[in-house]
């Protein structure tokens, strides 16, 4: 795992716990894990559907828009 020891794990966790202390280590624990929770949750999903109504053109409203276009 990236070439980490178990010594090497062993101090990184000193370290943090010097850091942090031993109170706030939960909830940072917590907070990484609801953030990878998030993550996973919005790269599964499938991306939302436009459900907004199309505005319908008539024939008419096609035939006038290409006059226009024609007569300038």
């Amino acid at each position: 795992m990236f070439g980490l020891g178990m010594q090497e794990l062993v101090i990184i966790l000193i370290i943090v716990l010097v850091l942090f202390g031993a109170t706030r280590l939960p909830e940072i624990g917590r907070g990484i894990g609801q953030a990878i929770r998030n993550f996973k949750k919005a790269t599964s999903e499938p991306d939302e559907i436009d459900v907004t109504p199309k505005k319908k053109v008539t024939k008419e409203e096609e035939k006038g828009g290409e006059e226009k276009d024609k007569g300038e």
